[in-house]
């Protein structure tokens, strides 16, 4: 079950300029509900007929803003005229021996991922098709920075009509890390930075050091009554995801999977949340991060998980792999399970493309 190859990508020191980037006509939100996910760009993104997204040059020139390719005073001519020339044309093709020419080496590394990327979402006609292809084929490698904004965007454009605050808050999962907390006898998820803002503030507050409890307790977690306000309040990422109960989070994180799946492939896959696994001939598995690949492989080889290992086992789900022309025909209505884990410093990570490279995808899909 193959998994998605990506890179870390190189820093440079960021600089703040102000640059003027020329948008066309953006996409307009849903007059029908809160707008949300706003950071994801969807903004700066059309709609094909058939309902993906489809690239514009105000979405690659927002890229030429980010300060790794923003040029620093100091950048040399060909650097600086490269980025004003790209501002200008994002499509513009940049012949290698021009890139060459940049002269500092990370300037040089930033540019040429973001061609790389910019070339391969220009090869499709959407941002889906592009983002299977990455996920399917593992080339070009990219920055794993990359894959989360596509993510995000796609995302976006995945739960569009979507009220329900759960699902949402869930799938938000999948393109910003979490902080895993327990809490009172609860398994709480709140947004990493978040946490590390909260803890920060801490840090300059005796009296919020005196207050005691971990950060975790000062956000407000996500229920039945505040989940309407979700999407309205979604970019702030101060609602705390409670997976402890089968109906609860987990519930809602089988919700976005399955969601997820259906709008990148088209195969409607339902995955109940299951607290053990007992009387399964499992005959497929998916995984959700790096750490429950690992746990995954050892439960698919019949191994127990040490103590430490099943500690960090957060969420169990079933599936039925259904009849779909998509998927390999000898691997159709097979019994499945997915597994969602934590790290050792308690962070979840969720890669989403695993729920579409760890798929039994037929030849050529």
């Amino acid at each position: 079950m193959s998994q998605a190859d990506t890179r870390q990508a190189p820093t440079r020191q960021a600089h703040n300029h102000d640059h003027k980037v020329v948008a066309t006509a953006p996409r307009e939100a849903s007059p029908i509900h809160d707008d949300f996910w706003v950071a994801s760009g969807h903004h700066l993104v059309d709609r094909g007929e058939e309902g993906g997204l489809v690239i514009t040059d105000a979405f690659l020139a927002a890229y030429l803003a980010r300060p790794e390719l923003v040029p620093p005073e100091e950048a040399c001519p060909v650097e600086r005229g490269l980025h004003a020339s790209l501002l200008a044309e994002p499509r513009r093709v940049v012949p290698p021996d021009e890139l060459a020419l940049v002269a500092d080496e990370d300037a040089r590394e930033n540019l040429g991922y973001f061609l790389a990327f910019r070339d391969h979402l220009l090869a499709h006609p959407t941002l889906e098709a592009a983002y299977l292809a990455l996920v399917t084929r593992g080339k070009p490698r990219l920055p794993v920075i990359f894959m989360g904004h596509l993510a995000h965007v796609i995302a976006r454009n995945a739960f569009d009509e979507v009220t329900d605050g759960w699902a949402l808050r869930a799938a938000e999962c999948f393109y910003r890390a979490q902080r895993l907390t327990f809490h009172e006898g609860r398994a709480l998820l709140a947004d990493a930075e978040t946490i590390e803002t909260h803890e920060h503030d801490r840090t300059h507050s005796p009296l919020l050091s005196m207050l005691g409890g971990p950060a975790v307790s000062e956000l407000e977690v996500l229920n039945d009554t505040n989940a309407g306000t979700y999407r309205a309040r979604s970019d702030a990422h101060d609602l705390v995801l409670d997976i402890t109960d089968l109906a609860g989070g987990r519930a809602a994180m089988a919700r976005a999977m399955t969601r997820w799946i259906a709008h990148l492939t088209g195969i409607a896959i339902e995955f109940t949340p299951v607290e053990r696994f007992s009387g399964h001939d499992f005959g497929w598995f998916l995984s959700l991060d790096q750490d429950g690949t690992a746990f995954s492989n050892k439960v698919w080889r019949g191994e127990n998980l040490e103590d430490e290992e099943a500690s960090r086992v957060l969420a169990l789900f079933t599936f039925t792999l259904p009849d779909h022309p998509r998927l390999e025909a000898g691997k159709r209505g097979a019994a499945g399970f997915a597994v969602l884990g934590s790290s050792a410093d308690r962070f979840v990570r969720i890669k989403p493309q695993n729920l579409i490279a760890g798929l039994p995808l037929a030849a050529g899909e």
